[in-house]
């Protein structure tokens, strides 16, 4: 007898086409051993039929499973459970009771941050006004797979399957130097270029190699929080300094920081643009008081209001900036693609880190993106992305306008989101949780702030996953619980 139909279902938060979801779902019944060696899967006709789909997709999903040998096919007969499908091994089921003191025995924490939480089924929201998401209807599915499949192409398989070590692909690196890098100003060699896992990552290390628990770096306040618990784990001494709506200002510096970090382009959250004086005064400060800077311009190529400021590294003429540039931002976050540029000895030093954690980031994902950048399909994405950011933006100013919004800061280069100020008295953390119930998700602002005194009203609101046809109706909702 064939395995009855109905133990086959197809849950509604599946992800990946129909085929695969099918794929998945008996070669998860076999490894969990519902499934047995010898037993007959139902004719692809009746499981086409019973799952609401084409005979082709459940006949594609078990030739796949017979090329795999999870399945065996025996001609007219239908397909079974093969005899050489993977078994997961069987073990005694052990009590464990947990007798270690893990407040003792932890020397370090890094959990408990005041980080950022979204919500994981943020796209089952009709209005998810939350920074850095993707809009798939803007994404270029199409050219990436292409790209993907090109980096898996047998004559790519020397660079899909070695172990980079400590070295990058050369052909992300030739882009990121005679392509990104110019774009903002920048001139460079390969030995002054590491590939790392996004721009958290490169922030990451830069804190792990310029500081220690005898040094002092300077952040802006508010601040990126990822950057803050960076820092806060290095145990070494931090000073915040308040921004304003011209970003970072130079004169406001403590004396003997060590580094400082600075997000001038397009500052993280008030999208505050630092203007070229400030920017020159700060490496004039800079090399009057032997500092770093490390500059982390992740948002830059979302300039579709206007040219961009020169990057502090085009202006350094002293090797005092390290310069972080990010993919993930543009692309997709799941892509964790990123980029550090900066004088020979501190690239060495990163290089020597990167390789001792985590050695690289994978072969594959950095000749995908090479290939997706030197064909022209990222500068498509671009213009495509910019044009269409560019109208919502403009959408969401005048629905903040027309409902009494404060906007407390706009960046004047474009971006994806507007840093806001809630009346005093309102607590945005609560009104967070209050308008996820009217599906409405916003970044409350409290967790930008350095300190426990920082104020409760401000919260970030982006529109880089909405479509422009719903951010008026969301503002509304949103004003509606701002200024009751």
């Amino acid at each position: 007898m064939a395995i009855p139909v109905e133990t086959f279902f197809l849950p509604e938060d599946a992800e990946g086409t129909l085929q695969n979801q099918i794929q998945q779902l008996v070669a998860e019944a076999i490894l969990s051993g519902r499934f047995q060696p010898g037993e007959k899967l139902p004719s692809s006709r009746k499981l086409a039929q019973h799952l609401g789909v084409s005979r082709i997709t459940v006949t594609l999903a078990y030739t796949e499973l017979v090329a795999d040998d999870y399945l065996v096919s025996h001609g007219r007969s239908g397909y079974f459970i093969s005899d050489r499908a993977p078994q997961t091994p069987q073990f005694p089921v052990t009590r464990r009771e947990d007798k270690v003191d893990w407040n003792r025995a932890i020397g370090q924490r890094y959990s408990g941050g005041a980080n950022l939480r979204k919500p994981h089924n943020w796209r089952q929201y009709p209005y998810p006004f939350i920074y850095g998401q993707t809009d798939e209807s803007l994404f270029d599915r199409s050219n990436w797979r292409l790209c993907a499949l090109q980096a898996l192409s047998s004559r790519e398989f020397h660079a899909l399957t070695k172990d980079y070590n400590d070295k990058d692909d050369p052909k992300l690196v030739e882009f990121i130097l005679r392509h990104t890098l110019p774009r903002r100003g920048i001139v460079a060699e390969p030995d002054e270029v590491l590939v790392t896992m996004g721009a958290q990552n490169a922030l990451w290390l830069a804190t792990n190699i310029l500081l220690n628990q005898r040094r002092t770096a300077v952040l802006e306040n508010p601040c990126y929080p990822a950057l803050r618990d960076v820092l806060t784990a290095s145990r070494c001494h931090i000073q915040a300094v308040d921004v304003d709506d011209q970003g970072l200002p130079p004169d406001a510096l403590p004396a003997g920081a060590d580094v400082v970090f600075t997000t001038p382009s397009h500052q993280c959250p008030t999208t505050a643009t630092m203007p070229l004086d400030r920017r020159k005064a700060l490496l004039q400060r800079a090399s009057d008081e032997d500092f770093l800077v490390v500059e982390d311009d992740y948002e830059f190529e979302m300039s579709f209001q206007k040219t961009p400021a020169p990057a502090l590294k085009s202006l350094d003429r002293d090797g005092r900036v390290i310069y972080i540039g990010s993919f993930s931002k543009s692309l997709f976050p799941g892509l964790r693609l990123g980029y550090m540029v900066g004088s020979r000895p501190f690239i060495r030093e990163a290089r020597a880190l990167r390789s001792t954690v985590l050695r690289h980031p994978p072969g594959h994902v950095q000749r995908t993106a090479a290939y997706f950048l030197s064909l022209g399909h990222y500068d498509a994405l671009i213009r495509r992305m910019g044009e269409a950011l560019h109208e919502r933006r403009e959408i969401m100013a005048e629905a903040l306008a027309q409902e009494g919004l404060e906007v407390a800061a706009s960046g004047a280069i474009g971006g994806s989101s507007f840093w806001m100020r809630a009346p005093d008295g309102v607590d945005t953390t609560q009104a967070t949780e209050a308008l996820r119930q009217k599906g409405v998700l916003i970044e409350p602002g409290r967790p930008f702030f350095i300190g426990d005194t920082g104020p409760k009203n401000f919260y970030r609101i982006a529109y880089s996953s909405v479509p422009a046809k719903k951010i008026a109706k969301g503002v509304s909702i949103l004003a509606q619980e701002m200024l009751q």
